[in-house]
């Protein structure tokens, strides 16, 4: 199914506007997967039966491959996500406020160099409105078989001094649906949001949002749940550590390594849609995310668990960032690129990839880049 994704559905994709094209995919999972005999379809299509069981975050992932944010903004597929084979999910980012984001057109797509651009600016329904989605998902579904993750975002209208607040507020109302959260203050398409990775700034945001997060725990005598950073890959590796050790001092379970870049490598001078403003994802970024999984992984000494995000579009480059030191990976450009089969694909070649190094669990291989280049 790979294949026939890469020789008729991508061409295709070229002739759309990039933005009315995720919409559109997103919009046909949701219907296959909202429908029990085509979610069944889906799953026997492209679902993984092959296990590389990862315990992390308060639950045994079933293999270190996930969803990251941006693609499933309102949380529209849920069921989508576990029907093609991922472990877990990210949606959103949500902000506390409703907003519709930058003007259009605001995401650009290259199939030569395998990146995508967007200056979406965290166009969503809102927490409460996102509220309202969730629960009536949960009443006609049930929980999700699968970890669901949110990502956090602040509102436009809300200035940084305040971002506190705002980050908080989205996670207290959306605390009943899902597993883990991630503070994301790295984002390139919120004017001054990047500034929020300040030592001060940073950690009022996270302290304010383990409190709330403690509350609604204490409130129906549970634990509290999983609360991670997204960084940007723009920063040095000074300030990267800077920001690890604030995240860890704080509370923090975990970092995800990276968001997109507003960096441009010489290379890509010559594409056009590619120079467009805004965060850069997909192949492009692979190597600057990598570089920062290891740097982290090298300067806590593997004991802060890194997500890993950035150009996974096949199982070598999933593993070149579980050896640098990610326990989990997710992927967004890889799914417009390589299409609906990534999952499956990637979780086989891992396994292939601990046979041929020896190995018996995903987890002996996390940071193994390391150990052989001692």
């Amino acid at each position: 199914m790979g294949l026939v994704y890469r020789t008729l559905v991508r061409p295709m994709l070229v002739f759309q506007d990039s933005e009315k094209a995720h919409t559109r995919s997103v919009r046909m999972l949701r219907l296959f997967s909202n429908n029990r005999l085509t979610r069944v379809f889906l799953s026997a299509v492209y679902k993984t039966r092959k296990k590389l069981e990862v315990p992390l975050f308060g639950d045994v992932y079933q293999h270190p491959f996930g969803l990251a944010a941006g693609m499933d903004k309102k949380g529209e597929a849920i069921n989508g996500w576990d029907a093609i084979g991922l472990s877990f999910a990210e949606i959103g980012g949500v902000t506390m406020l409703e907003q519709t984001g930058n003007p259009k057109p605001r995401m650009f797509r290259s199939s030569k160099h395998k990146a995508l651009v967007n200056r979406m600016g965290f166009n969503n329904p809102g927490s409460e409105n996102m509220q309202v989605r969730l629960q009536n998902h949960f009443e006609r579904f049930g929980k999700p078989k699968i970890p669901i993750w949110l990502n956090l975002g602040k509102s436009k209208l809300t200035d940084n001094q305040n971002a506190h607040t705002d980050y908080s507020t989205t996670l207290g109302r959306l605390w009943d649906y899902t597993d883990v959260f991630v503070v994301n203050v790295s984002s390139p398409n919120t004017p001054n949001l990047r500034d929020l990775q300040g030592e001060e700034e940073l950690r009022k945001i996270i302290l304010e949002c383990v409190k709330i997060n403690s509350q609604k725990a204490k409130e129906i005598g549970s634990s509290a749940k999983p609360i991670l950073v997204k960084v940007a890959p723009d920063m040095s590796f000074e300030q990267l550590e800077r920001v690890t050790t604030v995240a860890m001092e704080s509370g923090c379970a975990g970092i995800v390594a990276t968001n997109t870049t507003i960096s441009r490598p010489n290379e890509l001078e010559s594409d056009e849609k590619l120079q467009e403003t805004g965060g850069m994802s997909g192949q492009p970024v692979k190597d600057m995310s990598t570089q920062f999984i290891r740097h982290i992984y090298q300067y806590t000494n593997g004991q802060f668990p890194i997500v890993g995000v950035g150009g996974i579009m096949n199982a070598n480059d999933a593993w070149e960032k579980i050896t640098a030191g990610a326990s989990l990976l997710q992927a967004y450009s890889g799914f417009v690129f390589e299409g609906p089969s990534l999952a499956k694909a990637v979780v086989s070649g891992l396994e292939t990839k601990l046979r041929q190094h020896g190995l018996d669990r995903i987890e002996d291989a996390i940071g193994l880049w390391h150990k052989e280049n001692e």
